[in-house]
């Protein structure tokens, strides 16, 4: 059975077929535009993945520092888990670094919006700057203090 390679009826077809004829080095049959497309796509969806994970890292952080009474091992665990996901990604993609501190920066209002919905706390109490440099967020036992009684 041979599968439809349209890219706009079958998707995943489309994606084997090229696939194949990039293996083949039949590149005048492949469909160039709609593959400029897909990788761009790619590019922005990892972009759009770092900025998630540093925004539930900082949310947790933020969560951990302001909320010291609730802390719990799953708390601790995500944070870890997020420092472990975003290492794998920057050593996986290292060009992912460049422009990091506006990528903090977006995240960390996103943080701050997801710290106040879960905590309770308005955002208006948490720094309007990341208090966290990438390397001290992304330190294995880095765990801020509480630093208001809220």
């Amino acid at each position: 059975m041979e599968l439809t390679a349209d890219y706009n009826k079958d998707f995943y077809a489309w994606l084997i077929q090229s696939a194949d004829l990039l293996r083949k080095g039949q590149f005048a049959e492949l469909d160039i535009e709609h593959i400029a497309e897909e990788l761009d796509a790619m590019g922005k969806s990892e972009k759009r993945e770092l900025t998630s994970r540093l925004t539930v890292l900082f949310a947790h952080l933020l969560k951990w520092q302001y909320q010291a009474a609730f802390r719990t091992q799953s708390w601790k665990n995500l944070i870890l888990t997020q420092r472990i996901d975003i290492i794998e990604l920057l050593e996986d993609s290292p060009s992912l670094q460049y422009d990091m501190t506006d990528k903090i920066a977006v995240a960390y209002e996103k943080a701050r919006l997801s710290a106040e919905d879960e905590t309770g706390i308005d955002k208006s109490h948490f720094p309007e700057q990341c208090p966290y440099t990438l390397t001290l967020a992304l330190t294995k036992d880095f765990f801020p203090e509480q630093e208001h009684n809220t």
